[in-house]
């Protein structure tokens, strides 16, 4: 959530800003500044009858001392038309403060000065590139192709457990779709110093409000009732990603300075509807309902987040270095940004079978959007309360770094040689037909 603060003393600033992603949110300031005015002006008008009360009330003390009974009585009176009046005002301010913050709630984070502006991924800028794309002496298999011949995933029974947009891992690809979490969790929390946690898949619509994911879209997450009782669904939803939960951890805390930088990440399975997205219901790995993934969570005070976002993007990075996958970094521009974020990079990785880049991961600093959205705070050394930065990223998710590496080490006799820092997780150094 935006800082109202920052929308009343600077509101043309914020409407730029929101220009640039270009989605006509800056129309919404005018409506936020009105229910605040309106809000504040009432809350005014209450403080004024309050004090008016609390004199009559001295006068009522005073009548009632020289035994002016019916003078006193008119005064208790006015009292209580006094507070009805505040009463009702209070309701009023309470109804102009909810119409604000539930306009507040559907405004994006505003991007930060340094993210390049366009409308679309076409206008995404990249930074680098990291190897060389694999060269090959026949016609490369598809992932698809690949992990049927070596019985790495079963598609069709996938479809016919749960419909299209599943997977079902068999044999040496459910192996090695372990190992790699495995791996991933190992590199970041023994090299790269974070905090392995391991939290609920399930979590309360407040949790998803707070990373910003609802009420925007909410359509595409998965609601979850008791059986088939009705009056229960929505009170709690499958995860779209860790970042859900783990973000939500140190909600309405006020964390000590000394406690940060706190650095997380979480192996979950992560699940999305994928509302009207293309691609849904063809088959292979590309795009799917249920997928697995490394969460990276950062929370760290507000001038370090930047360095953090760096720090973060590289060890994501790290990931693809040592599995031997070419890939490239790229910054997204203000139109192709998520909503809770400030400023993004995707690492996209290399896929020899699809001809394609294949996102992997997105870094994110997400500044202290989503910790004003969760009251989430900090106690300085000089005990001033602040919003720390909060940042996400993937590191990384399957199944696509499974499609990228199934697809990048496949070898002419159709067998897909393993890369060395997952041989001793797995046990073997080729899968073969």
């Amino acid at each position: 959530m935006l800082d109202i603060k920052l929308i009343r003393e600077n509101p043309d600033y914020v409407r730029q800003r929101l220009a640039t992603r270009g989605a006509g949110d800056e129309e919404l300031i005018q409506t936020i500044l009105q229910n605040d005015e309106r809000r504040r002006k009432t809350l005014a008008e209450v403080e004024a009858l309050k004090a008016e009360r609390n004199r009559v009330s001295k006068e009522i003390g005073a009548l009632m001392a020289q035994k002016q009974t019916a003078d006193a009585e008119a005064r208790k009176k006015e009292t209580r038309e006094l507070g009805d009046r505040i009463a009702k005002l209070d309701k009023d301010a309470k109804a102009f403060e909810l119409a604000r913050d539930e306009v507040m709630l559907r405004l994006p984070n505003l991007p930060h000065e340094t993210v390049p502006v366009g409308r679309s991924a076409e206008e995404n800028v990249v930074v680098r590139t990291h190897g060389e794309k694999p060269e090959f002496a026949y016609q490369p298999k598809s992932h698809v192709e690949l992990c049927e011949n070596l019985k790495l995933v079963d598609f069709a029974r996938a479809a016919k457990l749960s419909g299209s947009g599943f997977l079902l891992y068999t044999n040496w690809g459910a192996k090695l779709e372990r190992t790699m979490i495995q791996f991933l969790l190992d590199l970041h929390t023994k090299e790269h110093g974070y905090t392995e946690v391991s939290p609920p898949f399930l979590v309360a619509p407040h949790c998803l409000e707070g990373v910003g994911q609802f009420p925007k879209f909410k359509d595409q997450y998965y609601g979850i009732a008791e059986g088939d009782d009705t009056s229960k669904l929505g009170h709690l939803y499958l995860i779209p990603t860790a970042e859900t939960p783990v973000a939500n951890i140190h909600r309405e805390e006020i964390l000590k300075e000394t406690q940060l930088p706190i650095h997380y990440c979480a192996y979950t399975p992560c699940f999305r509807g994928e509302a009207g997205a293309a691609g849904v219901g063809t088959r292979g790995m590309i795009r799917v309902h249920q997928f697995d993934k490394v969460e990276l969570i950062k929370i760290v005070k507000p001038e370090e987040g930047y360095d953090e976002l760096e720090k973060m993007v590289a060890n994501a990075e790290r990931v693809l270095q040592l599995l031997g996958l070419h890939y490239r970094v790229v910054q997204l521009c203000t139109g192709d940004m998520g909503f809770a974020s400030a400023k993004t990079y995707d690492i996209e990785v290399w896929s020899p079978g699809q001809g394609s880049y294949l996102e992997v991961s997105s870094v994110s600093n997400c500044e202290d959007f989503q910790a004003r959205r969760m009251n989430l705070r900090f106690k300085t050394a000089s005990g001033e309360n602040r919003f720390p930065h909060v940042l996400n990223g993937s590191g990384t998710a399957l199944a696509r770094l499974f499609v990228a590496l199934v697809e990048t080490h496949q070898q002419a006799d159709g067998s897909v040689k393993i890369p060395m820092p997952l041989r001793a997780f797995l046990g073997t150094d080729r899968i073969s037909p």
